[in-house]
């Protein structure tokens, strides 16, 4: 059985919609915010997680270990409005870099679960943080 990352054409796809997506989040009001000025790094190690997320070569765990992707995030305040923007920005660049609507559909669906599992802020929670800066 292929995987995602084969189906849509592995790592120069990859490439490209790791390109893609970036803009976008850096232009999003909710996301922009949360990410530094320098984007190259996170665009690399987005890069090396969905290579090794949509079935490809573990470029992430063979640099830096378990994925510990919620852990990660922790330190940023995830809401469940940036966790749509972010598959907002996602499905906006698939539409962009990958042709077959049935595997974008798939792909996206695919990081539905990751992505709202991030969420550690809820609205009121954040309204509190940003009160005591």
């Amino acid at each position: 059985m292929n995987t995602y990352y084969e189906l849509m054409g592995g790592a120069p796809t990859v490439r490209k919609l790791v390109e893609a997506f970036y803009p976008k989040v850096l232009e999003h009001p909710l996301l922009a915010p949360i990410f530094p000025e320098d984007i190259t790094p996170v665009m690399e190690k987005q890069y090396e997680f969905l290579t090794q997320f949509f079935g490809g070569p573990h470029l992430y765990t063979q640099k830096y270990g378990q994925p510990m992707m919620r852990a990660r995030h922790l330190p940023f305040p995830i809401t469940p409005e940036r966790a749509d923007a972010w598959l907002d920005c996602m499905r906006r660049a698939m539409e962009e870099v990958v042709a077959d609507p049935d595997l974008r559909a798939a792909m996206l669906h695919r990081l539905r679960g990751p992505a709202y599992h991030f969420v550690n802020t809820y609205e009121e929670d954040q309204g509190q943080q940003e009160s005591s800066r």
